[in-house]
């Protein structure tokens, strides 16, 4: 540790503020995690489910996530880590269809056989594309339509993007699409084949309390259950002010909490540096969990493209988990991504649960709801910056702001991205060395 030894606060104790702690403390500072939740972990937080434990919200890792990968192995967790092979389904048409090989991709009745090629053009193309920068300009539905054609942007693409960004996929780039494609292409082993995904036995429950076990060892404070209300700089220090009214002082503050939050917190930001956060565009996810007595299928993942369908996507975690760490029992998410004004965020978990069932009855003829052992639902609002129209160049939030002592590292820095935790942990090494750079020299950090 050969750094300054400043004390830095990092507003956010998710696996970005987690990690920006690991890599500030090995460059020789002072960093105290300062989290508003009773645990540290974020997104990646586990919950309870019939006596079970497992993430919040669905994680997989990827042969080709090397940051993550390289955390794990810092951390001496990736002796637990497990890989397994997936099928993918598609429910179109009201019928459940299989998507796991090239031969059921030639067999899919919903397009012709030119529109397949075209698809699979536009995949083959896009997981080859390195030059992303530039479709921040092209809407992603010209993107896709000319790429796939209108009938098949109309029957595939239009459903997905509507299932993930809600009325917000007019806002969005091709750079969001691209970046999805480009991520899970990255789990096939050649062409349109096989799926390896991993995790960690335990889930990331485990991962993270080794995460907090090596940094308290580090000598990083984690505090949390501390709301963070207000940021003044002072010059020489900062200033934070706590929902409790507690109050602590720090040479150096990164704030990791999304967009609006930092324009809320921080008084003394300019007109025009809360303008650019307020373009920041959140999409938010309502994620049910599952445990049932059977499986619903053997997919890891079914894509749906029904819009009567009031969830996302199936997942079947236990397509790829084995089902002993749940007794013997599956485990199911039913994510639902909604904008901000959705009316879903004013809807009972009774009322969500009950149009949950009935489309899973309507999909899977073999579901009763008396296998059903327990239900969670998860919600976050502000789960994912979308890539609207020339992010990177007017949304994105950059590294400095006009307080001298204050620092933004979240997600919405995330231009090309889709919110998984590699490239949260990618930005939060980016960041680190940067600011460690940056307190070490005294120079202005890049933006």
């Amino acid at each position: 540790m050969t750094g300054t030894g400043e004390r830095v606060g990092i507003v956010g104790g998710g696996i970005l503020g987690m990690t920006l702690a690991h890599r500030l403390r090995a460059a020789g500072m002072q960093p105290t995690i300062l989290e508003a939740a009773p645990h540290s972990g974020g997104l990646a937080s586990s919950q309870s489910i019939g006596g079970y434990t497992w993430d919040r919200f669905y994680h997989v890792i990827l042969l080709s996530d090397g940051h993550l990968r390289g955390l794990l192995d810092e951390l001496g967790v990736s002796e637990q880590l497990r890989w397994g092979t997936t099928r993918t389904g598609f429910y179109t048409d009201e019928r459940l269809y299989s998507m796991s090989d090239v031969l059921e991709f030639l067999r899919f009745p919903p397009l012709s056989l030119v529109d397949k090629l075209r698809l699979a053009g536009t995949i083959m193309y896009a997981s080859r594309l390195r030059d992303w920068k530039r479709l921040e300009s092209i809407p992603v539905t010209e993107w896709l339509s000319n790429l796939s054609g209108r009938h098949t942007f109309e029957r595939i693409w239009l459903p997905l993007l509507r299932s993930k960004l809600g009325d917000n996929y007019r806002l969005a780039s091709a750079a969001f699409i691209w970046a999805i494609i480009a991520r899970m292409y990255a789990a096939r082993r050649s062409g349109l084949k096989k799926e390896m995904f991993g995790y960690v036995e335990g889930g990331y429950d485990v991962i993270l309390r080794r995460f907090r076990d090596r940094l308290e060892a580090d000598g990083v404070d984690i505090l949390c259950g501390r709301n963070v209300t207000n940021v003044h700089d002072l010059g020489s220090e900062v200033a934070v002010q706590f929902e409790s009214g507690e109050r602590r002082l720090f040479d150096k503050l990164i704030l990791t909490i999304s967009a609006p939050r930092v324009a809320a917190v921080c008084p003394q930001l300019s007109e025009s540096e809360r303008e650019r956060l307020h373009r920041v565009v959140y999409q938010g996810i309502i994620c049910g969990s599952l445990l049932l007595r059977k499986p619903l299928a053997d997919f890891y993942v079914t894509n749906i493209t029904e819009d009567w369908v009031p969830f996302t996507a199936v997942i079947e975690m236990t397509a790829l988990v084995d089902r002993a760490h749940f007794g013997g029992h599956s485990l199911v998410y039913l994510p639902r991504y909604v904008t901000q004004q959705d009316p879903a965020w004013e809807t009972s978990d009774d009322a969500l649960w009950e149009a949950n069932f009935k489309a899973l009855e309507r999909m899977y003829p073999g579901f009763d709801r008396r296998d059903v052992v327990a239900t969670q639902t998860a919600r976050v609002r502000e789960m994912l910056a979308v890539s609207t129209l020339g992010y990177s160049d007017s949304a994105a939030p950059p590294l400095t702001t006009s307080m001298p002592n204050v620092y933004v590292a979240n997600s919405a820095q995330i231009a090309n991205g889709t919110l998984n935790v590699e490239e949260t942990v990618t930005l939060a090494e980016q960041q680190a060395r940067a600011l460690a750079s940056h307190f070490r020299r005294g120079l202005a950090a890049p933006a």
